[in-house]
């Protein structure tokens, strides 16, 4: 659906996928078990200064809790953010989004995006009918930065709580607080006030049109890999049991530096010896996980700073091609 309002105006394509900005509860005091419901037309309508700043065009994609995304919806936001952005008219792209699996997607877009275009993915932790909604505001934030030109070429970009974050360093740090999205130590790119945009930081790591990544247009999935937790006195069961269910991949959420216990060890051998990718990441949330010198002789994989679901991510992408460990271990590297 176009907006036919003031051509002048930066057209914004507005893509909505569902999650607790666009949701209802049956009290305004009620900040849980509410239900997704809001086109994203009316979020636009919910905030009316949207207009002096952007006209818009609209797609809901799905209108669903960010959990329930699969490789199928994921794919599809994908090729409908490549296909808005390849029109002329469209000057930048923003996607609501549920926060719970929000830096997935981002993480996601922002290898396999074909543009130089602003995209910006926001969410909110509060529904709408909430009392001081975070929604409203956010959406307004995540707009500005879309129309603001020193956007351009940033790569995939969080806007949440006041905060530009680029897409490979956001991540959701609390499970219920409006500041939900915790700095990492890499820090934010920005910060946005209204319609004022500041940019202090510029993500270098390979993204959108430097990243090699490319979605056929008829591709339905990606290749399986599992996220495995590592504790004391683990099993070897769960990797047994991932490898006997045929996937490509494992990351280990390991202890620590990556550290693999006596079970992950084993594991990771079990893995290797299969042709399965073993990449070692850490349950803990800051600071990299660094090659180490046992890495090659096992085979395996070191994360550096993506977390296990973000690792996950660059993974399957990886994985879409024959590739051996050092291969693997230096896409860890630049993206």
């Amino acid at each position: 659906m176009r907006n036919s309002l003031a051509e002048q105006r930066p057209v914004v394509a507005l893509i909505g996928t569902g999650g607790t900005i666009a949701s209802i509860a049956e009290a305004e005091t009620q900040l849980s078990d509410y239900t997704v419901s809001n086109a994203v037309e009316s979020l636009i309508t919910a905030v009316p200064a949207l207009g002096s700043i952007a006209a818009f065009e609209f797609e809901q994609v799905c209108n669903i809790e960010s959990h329930s995304i699969d490789d199928a919806l994921l794919l599809r936001i994908a090729h409908r953010v490549n296909a808005w952005l390849a029109m002329d008219h469209v000057a930048a792209v923003v996607i609501t989004h549920g926060t719970d699996t929000l830096e997935e997607t981002a993480y996601f877009l922002n290898l396999v995006i074909k543009s130089d275009k602003p995209v910006v993915v926001v969410g909110a932790m509060r529904p709408a009918s909430a009392l001081s909604a975070d929604g409203p505001l956010n959406l307004f934030h995540a707009v500005s930065v879309a129309v603001c030109p020193e956007s351009a070429g940033k790569g995939v970009l969080v806007v949440m709580n006041d905060r530009v974050i680029a897409a490979r360093y956001a991540t959701k740090g609390h499970t219920t607080n409006v500041d939900a999205f915790v700095i990492p130590e890499q820090g934010c790119l920005g910060v946005v006030s209204g319609r004022d945009v500041q940019y202090f930081n510029a993500p270098l790591r390979r993204h959108t049109i430097r990243s090699e990544f490319r979605l056929d247009p008829g591709q339905a999935a990606l290749p399986p890999v599992d996220i495995l937790y590592d504790y004391q006195g683990a099993g070897t069961h769960l990797f047994q049991a991932a490898l006997q269910a045929g996937v490509r991949g494992i990351v280990l959420a390991g202890t620590g530096n990556g550290s693999l216990s006596p079970a992950a060890l084993a594991g990771a051998r079990l893995a290797v010896g299969q042709g399965v990718a073993f990449v070692r990441a850490s349950r803990v949330g800051q600071g990299s996980v660094r090659p180490s010198q046992r890495d090659a002789p096992l085979g395996v994989v070191a994360a550096q700073s993506l977390n296990p679901q973000k690792a996950r991510v660059l993974l399957r992408l990886a994985l879409l091609q024959p590739r051996d460990r050092d291969a693997l271990q230096l896409l860890f590297d630049e993206y």
